[in-house]
């Protein structure tokens, strides 16, 4: 099988379930749409597999966006920066990393993201109160080796170029801008575990808003894929969404826990993923009736 590209291990990607979660998804679609795009493994995956010619590319991250635009639209440029970065890291690898994201805070600078984001720890994104990217340099390790990274970048960029939009919009503003003929994955950060003013991340989204976000595309009769919340363990992340949304929830096994093995816990991480009633009645599943509950179903 051909391993699908892809840029960094970026925190929170759905790119190790994006083969899974393809199942749930119409053999074939005008137009595969990401309000929360973040590294775009879903519409890589879904390219590789045909299921679109078109994609929608959208993350409020502008450097993520600027960056997705040069993994596609200038491949070559952006493989041979990223080696130049890559080893000058040598001599003093830690000293070089939090130069370059110095740098990166005063210009934004998304040829430089591409490798802060390769180092760092969990390629996590994470910024201070004044919005500077501050998150650490991974110990461990001195990221993805050059010529593995130009791969990855020459393959979504044969994937994707010529077939994208890309914007760093509000995702409201994205919502407003799909047509019933497209169809949505919906990945935003977990609702409980961020907010606007937390330094995990650039941005969080207002729960209720979200929610009336999703009963309006219900009514326009709009096909979405959600990834809302979870579990690691005992620990649930993110609030019950309205069962008067009417959506099919379906659980994904997604592996032992990282974070919870360095503190030296066995647990697993559970993925919770939503589907439209307009895919449902566009996309029936078959639910086995031994796991059967109330708009639930879990894949292991």
């Amino acid at each position: 099988m051909v391993s699908v590209p892809h840029l960094v291990q970026y925190q929170g990607s759905k790119r190790n379930l994006a083969q899974r979660i393809l199942r749930f998804c119409p053999s074939s679609v005008p137009r595969l749409v990401e309000p929360f795009a973040g590294t775009a493994a879903m519409s890589v995956a879904a390219a590789m597999q045909r299921r679109s010619g078109q994609f929608w590319l959208n993350d409020l991250n502008s450097p993520l966006i600027e960056l997705l635009k040069l993994v596609i639209y200038h491949p070559q440029e952006l493989a041979d920066s990223y080696a130049d970065l890559w080893s000058q890291q040598e001599s003093d690898s830690m000293s070089h990393y939090f130069g370059v994201r110095r740098q990166f805070n005063e210009t934004q600078d998304p040829k430089l993201f591409l490798y802060l984001l390769a180092r760092c720890v969990k390629g996590a994104v994470r910024y201070n109160s004044q919005g500077e990217f501050n998150q650490s340099p991974d110990k461990r390790r001195r990221g993805t080796r050059p010529e593995t990274m130009r791969k990855n970048i020459e393959g979504v960029s044969r994937l994707l170029r010529g077939h994208c939009e890309l914007t760093a919009w509000d995702y409201r503003e994205v919502l407003e801008g799909v047509s019933p003929g497209d169809l949505l994955y919906l990945d935003p950060p977990y609702q409980g575990v961020c907010g606007r003013g937390d330094s995990r991340y650039l941005s969080g989204i207002e729960f209720h808003e979200f929610v009336l976000a999703l009963e309006e595309l219900n009514q326009r009769g709009i096909a979405f894929i959600l990834s809302y919340d979870g579990q690691r363990g005992e620990t649930r992340f993110g609030q019950a969404l309205p069962k008067s949304l009417g959506l099919q929830h379906i659980t994904l096994t997604a592996g032992r826990s990282s974070q919870a093995t360095l503190l030296g816990r066995d647990e697993v991480t559970i993925e919770s993923l939503y589907l439209s009633p307009s895919l449902c009645k566009q996309h029936p599943i078959d639910i086995p009736s031994e796991t059967r509950e109330p708009r639930q179903l879990t894949l292991w």
